[in-house]
């Protein structure tokens, strides 16, 4: 209900913002629920991803302090956030997202990427993937990267890549994560490339 709700307000309030948000490649959305993995490049790219792949819903990981607030705690609970604790995550950051994608109700967002995770959240999304049987959705955000260049109007391109199925028979370990992020790496690359070969994302 709250997506009903919020999702028309905020396409509304980015259409008068920007007004140039572009989604290439929804025909690769999996039917069903999915784990949407990103590279973390600001801090609007959840709600453009939200927004892209409507009418799709999302849990999505949050820390723990920010529920510490009342107000805030409904607001983000109400819009599928679920505490972590980022530096000693627990095994709810697993069985959360878990338990929501084989209701088939609600798809998973996560950014495994950046020093802001943890090596645990860095693997879990390939744990979760194999858990739960759904497919990784690799998406990349190509635009401003500051807000006042959002409020410039300059295009916001969001690029969905195809989907990649972990084995349920596969080891996700030490070994192996390296070896599934660089595949997820590659991918984000390859949009990349393809959306704007001469694009290069520089931090701010």
């Amino acid at each position: 209900m709250f997506y009903k709700i919020i999702r028309p307000i905020v396409r509304f309030i980015v259409w008068v913002l920007n007004g140039h948000l572009h989604v290439h490649n929804k025909e690769r959305l999996p039917e069903g629920t999915y784990i949407l993995v990103a590279p973390h490049r600001t801090w609007w790219e959840p709600i453009l991803f939200a927004l892209a792949t409507s009418p799709m819903t999302y849990m999505f990981m949050a820390k723990k302090e920010l529920f510490k607030n009342p107000i805030l705690s409904f607001i983000l609970r109400h819009a599928g956030a679920f505490p972590v604790d980022r530096k000693n995550p627990g095994p709810s950051a697993l069985t959360i997202p878990v338990k929501g994608l084989r209701k088939n109700q609600d798809s998973l967002m996560i950014f495994p990427s950046g020093t802001r995770h943890s090596a645990e959240l860095k693997s879990g999304a390939f744990v979760v993937a194999k858990m739960s049987g759904k497919p990784l959705l690799p998406v990349v955000y190509q635009g401003p990267l500051t807000f006042k260049d959002f409020l410039k109007r300059k295009p916001l391109e969001v690029v969905i890549g195809n989907p990649i199925t972990i084995d349920r028979k596969s080891k996700i370990d030490q070994e192996t994560t390296p070896i599934l992020y660089k595949q997820l790496e590659d991918a984000w690359a390859k949009l990349d490339h393809d959306q704007n070969p001469n694009f290069k994302y520089i931090p701010k």
